[in-house]
């Protein structure tokens, strides 16, 4: 099957895109070799087209039925956006010269995880900046840099969680060759990186996936924006899309580890959840290669069949961040009671979340007015709860981490 995106080879780039709801599909090319090439269509909706005598660095949209909804656009899994979301797609060179070659991944449990966003961690504020600083962040002990998510977003500074090219590493960065030099310094440096994904909402501004399919649903809400269709009609494309995006973060630029944001705010009540079909597709992709790689889940629903592994009926993921480990410290050091952590502020409450895990466990909740969670048994052992420090977002809520 043609991945999705836009693909160099020798003598051609190879194009891939879904759009179910048209009836004509054409790339194009812009720049010196600037043409509209008609793509092929196939049962799924699919189109595909390969175009002679383009390589890495051609710049190219989509374009619909004729443009007759919009004009061209972006392509939905650009690898590139040189010149913001609103600007071309660019092909990627696939080659690039990895250094780590031994490197497999970190076991979980030797995981000491400093997060950072690229856009501020250093003054300069891109990839390259931030292996300035590697060696002195191995010195301290850590052992996996966590960065904040990093698809393509409007702007050259965000927080990372608007984003809407899912695929593309932001240009204001360094784009794609900047990541992939961070991945492999950071590997040279013994250090795992973990890649912040959203796969909850999309933002707003240059979102585009509307215009090709039905990405989105009106059936639930969240409270960042519309919700991602993960169990309706079409669904199983939109799956395909978002899978392939955690396939590539990983294959194509070595991430050993995915933290999955807001997964309680994913709605998908199908048998088969699309969550759990990733953190499977995640694991099959890994073990094929020979590699560690670990899917960490953001949820504050406390339920543990979340990292129960799925031996033992739960959808094995292999960690979560410890949102009650959290709360309860900072509660209790700060006498914060706003919003959630009115249910916090008692020792208790530490020593529970470093004993049990989850701190609310089918106990009263005040802030939500009901019990909330779920004991997280004897079944799952202490290093599935990561605890680390959140960060508070203008205009949110804050993040349960």
């Amino acid at each position: 099957m043609t991945r999705l995106g836009a693909w160099a080879f020798e003598d051609a780039v190879e194009f891939c895109t879904w759009a179910p709801a048209t009836s004509r599909v054409e790339v194009v090319i812009s720049g010196p070799d600037a043409r509209r090439v008609p793509m092929v269509r196939d049962d799924a909706g699919y189109y595909v087209a390969r175009v002679q005598g383009l390589a890495a660095g051609a710049r190219y949209r989509f374009s619909l039925d004729g443009d007759e909804r919009s004009g061209p656009l972006p392509d939905p899994a650009s690898r590139w956006q040189p010149d913001d979301v609103h600007g071309d797609s660019a092909v990627i060179d696939p080659a690039f010269a990895w250094s780590d070659v031994e490197w497999i991944g970190l076991p979980l449990a030797d995981y000491v995880i400093y997060e950072l966003h690229v856009g501020t961690f250093t003054p300069t504020g891109t990839f390259d900046a931030v292996i300035e600083r590697l060696d002195a962040l191995r010195d301290l002990g850590i052992t996996a840099i966590e960065l904040m998510p990093v698809a393509e977003f409007p702007g050259g500074r965000n927080w990372g969680y608007d984003g809407v090219f899912p695929y593309a590493a932001e240009s204001a960065y360094g784009g794609p060759d900047g990541l992939r030099r961070l991945v492999d310094a950071a590997h040279r440096s013994g250090l795992a990186v973990v890649l912040d994904v959203v796969y909850n909402h999309l933002g707003p501004e240059g979102n585009v996936l509307p215009a090709f399919g039905p990405y989105f649903t009106e059936r639930y809400r969240t409270p960042w924006g519309d919700a991602l269709n993960f169990d309706g009609s079409g669904s199983d494309e939109v799956r395909r899309f978002f899978v392939e995006n955690a396939l590539s973060w990983i294959g194509d630029f070595r991430i050993d580890a995915l933290r999955l944001d807001a997964v309680h705010a994913i709605a998908d009540p199908s048998a088969y959840p699309f969550v759990e079909e990733l953190i499977d597709a995640v694991h099959r992709f890994a073990e094929r290669r020979g590699r560690l790689v670990h899917v960490i889940a953001e949820s504050a629903a406390n339920d543990a069949r979340l990292i129960t592994p799925k031996e033992h009926g739960g959808i094995g993921c292999d960690a979560q961040w410890n949102d009650d480990f959290h709360h309860s410290l900072h509660a209790l050091l700060t006498g914060e009671r706003h919003d959630y952590y009115v249910d916090y502020g008692a020792p208790s409450d530490l020593a529970t979340a470093f004993r049990d895990g989850f701190v609310y466990a089918n106990r009263y909740s005040s802030f939500r007015d009901r019990r909330h969670g779920r004991p997280a048994g004897a079944r799952v052992p202490g290093q599935r709860f990561r605890r680390v420090r959140p960060e508070s977002r203008p205009g949110r809520q804050p993040r349960r981490r």
